[in-house]
């Protein structure tokens, strides 16, 4: 895993330096990124299942307590209020959610395993459902999907009966299928949505029609589907991208990075990265199948999709079949906080392996 996690903070730091136009301060920002990331994946490689169960339900309070402090005190930033003012620096409680949700969620089932009721899977979705809530009132959709998708997989690999998942799945196709057939009349200005702001009606929009307004809420999309499609096979070279060096993708250090790599490698560099991300979720998912008890079991399945998540999220974002949300592009894209939280989510798989010889009793 630690192999396979070099490599990809290898390619990342190639496709900055290019986003970048060489070393700058970001560069080195992310150089240091990387090192407080390996600092707290060691750190908590180090913990066994046993201890990580014993701050399960601490982590979890302490993280609704801050959210509940954002929602009363937080400091608000191009129109959300997602940061907490700490004094010395500041903080993104819903970022460490990622975590706390799968840790509770697994002590939670652990605590009730060998009779699991329907009730289980309530009380499950709502120590889920409450973090969910309080972050998109932030609002911040991107980041309350990926704790929603790190709480779901829980309760999925702890035994959710598929026939539950049914409705759901004819409730979303459903909606899918009616926002494409009557988006003319949808996305009309002055339409109110009701369960989402007005940046997110015209995100989803957008991606369903980025030409209605190139030059602003479908510039994203549309020059970062131009610079995937114009690398080709083997891609421009790098330092190469005309896409990237003329300043046409947007957020290219962060978001967009997967854009850049693209321009500059093609189709089989990207090839080349897809399997890596696989590597990572077979190993992953490997652990976690190896595991002793069901914490770790669950705890390792979930963080490890969330791997899966951010990446498909990101690819499909840049590529244009999602709608444009603030999800990095796992191990490559710049930025402390969420780098932070994947490397804690690796360093606690790779606890649950060092950890996982069990004394049979």
């Amino acid at each position: 895993m630690l192999l396979v996690l070099m490599a990809l903070a290898s390619i990342g730091l190639m496709s900055m330096y290019s986003a970048g136009g060489g070393f700058d301060g970001r560069f080195a920002d992310q150089l240091r990124n990387y090192g407080v990331a390996l600092a707290a994946m060691w750190l908590l490689a180090q913990f066994s299942p046993h201890a990580l169960m014993r701050l399960a339900v601490p982590v979890y309070v302490v993280g609704v307590l801050l959210l509940l402090a954002v929602e009363l005190a937080g400091i608000t930033s191009k129109g959300a209020t997602r940061w907490l003012d700490l004094g010395f620096t500041r903080i993104q409680p819903s970022e460490m959610m990622k975590i706390a949700v799968p840790l509770m969620l697994a002590w939670y089932f652990h605590r009730h395993q060998g009779w699991l009721r329907v009730r289980d899977f309530v009380v499950a979705g709502l120590l889920m459902g409450v973090p969910f809530a309080l972050i998109v009132l932030q609002p911040d959709l991107g980041t309350a999907l990926l704790v929603f998708g790190a709480g779901f997989f829980v309760l999925f690999f702890a035994g959710l009966s598929f026939k539950l998942l049914i409705p759901i799945t004819v409730v979303v196709t459903l909606a899918l299928g009616s926002l494409v057939a009557f988006e003319h009349d949808l996305c009309e200005g002055d339409l109110d949505w009701v369960i989402l702001h007005d940046y997110q009606k015209h995100r989803v929009c957008t991606l369903l029609n980025p030409g209605s307004d190139p030059l602003g809420k479908g510039f994203h999309t549309i020059q970062s589907t131009i610079a995937v499609g114009s690398g080709g096979m083997l891609g421009k070279g790098w330092m190469q991208g005309t896409q990237t060096h003329l300043d046409f993708i947007p957020e290219r250090t962060t978001d967009f990075i997967f854009a850049v790599y693209a321009e500059e490698f093609g189709l089989v560099g990207n090839v080349v990265l897809l399997f890596l991300y696989l590597l990572l979720l077979i190993r992953g998912l490997t652990i976690a199948a190896n595991a002793p008890t069901l914490f770790s079991r669950l705890l390792g399945g979930a963080l490890t999709m969330v791997f899966f998540v951010y990446a498909f999220v990101n690819m499909g974002m840049v590529s244009g079949i999602l709608p444009v949300v603030g999800v990095p592009l796992p191990f490559m894209s710049y930025g402390g906080t969420a780098l932070l939280t994947l490397g804690c989510a690796a360093g606690i798989l790779m606890g649950i392996n060092r950890h996982r010889t069990l004394v049979q009793t």
